[in-house]
């Protein structure tokens, strides 16, 4: 009901606009304004004259021409006789508005619209562009593949194809067309770690002999590629072995930018790992000795117990600047990150009032990601 009320108000102020002007008479905008001044001009001669501002001959040639323009004036304010047609016209305009405008606006708006019709849902809105957008690459990889089926030594083309065919879940076109991209282009360390990863894909996520084969490829090129370790140390882990898995993980970290976008994924697969105790960054060489036979239970509870030592250390004496770094480590590696997090505001804290040790923290939490 409020639209329609709105559509009626906007009708009815159409129609008043289009009357108005036609209900207005042919009389001058100026009526009686002209006679009102010059009324005014002859009382003001005759004031003037009495005040012996005017001589008499000046006094009267100047009433006689304001008398004549205000008789004339007068004359023209009077309204004036419109012919008969003019007004038919004006009724006739009239009605055509009244009648003509809400039946042309009906006629216009019930084939366009209707507010009965329901909105399109958000979701199916949403959807519908998600697949617009999908169909246009799939047809642009179609147009690609197309090229390539006439020109197959296009590297360049491979090279493009190739990660957009792994985006849509095409895995083993992908493979195809990453071999053929180190084919056309060359190895590179990047393009085998690619190729390792599709594979992989192609796998359901195992690292397979043949991925990781050129997981292994990739780093004799480049022994810090990302993406070659990380799936390395993944092969480890999904072979058992989560201590060779853990350490090529956190040599990874060590020398990873403070922002390395896959920084993340690295520590929660480090975390994943880190119950091997041979490798916590808070021992010494004589307890990880020591701790080598035995059993996975032991060992754990014998780390925690020490983490939980040095915890209560530092507390006590806050300035061990490594100390702190080896706590917020250990945190890490157990999985413990809120730990870790309070571990680190706790140090800040304690080495506030020392600005080498502060900037000496700061820096070693930014290697362990824990920055700001």
């Amino acid at each position: 009901m409020t639209l329609w009320f709105v559509f009626a108000l906007m009708t009815v102020a159409a129609i008043f606009a289009v009357l108005w002007p036609l209900g207005r008479g042919a009389r001058a905008e100026n009526q009686g304004s002209e006679v009102a001044v010059y009324k005014d001009q002859l009382a003001e001669i005759e004031r003037d004259l009495a005040a012996g501002l005017i001589a008499a001959p000046e006094a009267e040639a100047a009433r006689v021409e304001i008398s004549r323009r205000l008789l004339a004036a007068a004359a023209a304010s009077e309204p004036a006789l419109e012919p008969k047609s003019s007004v038919k016209w004006r009724r006739a305009a009239a009605v055509l508005a009244l009648v003509g405008l809400p039946l042309v606006a009906i006629g216009i708006y019930m084939p366009l619209g209707s507010p009965l019709l329901h909105d399109f849902p958000l979701a199916q809105r949403e959807r519908g562009s998600g697949s617009g957008m999908a169909q246009s690459l799939e047809n642009l990889v179609v147009q690609v593949e197309q090229h390539l089926e006439n020109n197959p030594t296009d590297g360049r083309g491979w090279n493009v194809l190739a990660p957009v065919l792994e985006r849509l879940g095409r895995f083993d076109d992908a493979v195809r067309a990453y071999r053929n991209s180190i084919t056309y282009n060359g190895e590179s360390p990047e393009r085998r770690s690619d190729l390792g990863e599709a594979i992989a894909a192609a796998a359901n996520g195992v690292v397979t002999a043949e991925a990781k084969t050129e997981f292994e490829r990739a780093r004799a090129l480049n022994a810090d590629d990302p993406k070659a370790n990380y799936f390395l140390g993944l092969a480890a882990e999904q072979d058992g072995r989560k201590d060779d898995a853990a350490n090529i993980w956190r040599a990874l970290l060590a020398k990873a930018p403070a922002d390395a976008p896959w920084r993340p994924l690295v520590q929660t697969s480090l975390a994943r790992v880190g119950g091997g105790g041979a490798t916590m960054p808070a021992l010494s060489d004589e307890t990880i000795a020591a701790s080598k036979d035995m059993n996975a239970g032991d060992r754990n509870a014998m780390v925690r117990g020490m983490v939980e030592r040095l915890a209560t250390r530092l507390k006590q004496n806050g300035d061990d600047v490594e100390g702190w770094l080896r706590l917020v480590r250990a945190y890490l590696v157990m999985g413990d990150r809120d730990k870790a997090v309070g571990a680190s505001s706790d140090a800040r804290q304690a080495v506030a009032n020392d600005a080498a040790r502060l900037k000496q923290l700061n820096e070693g939490l930014k290697t362990l990601g824990l920055d700001g």
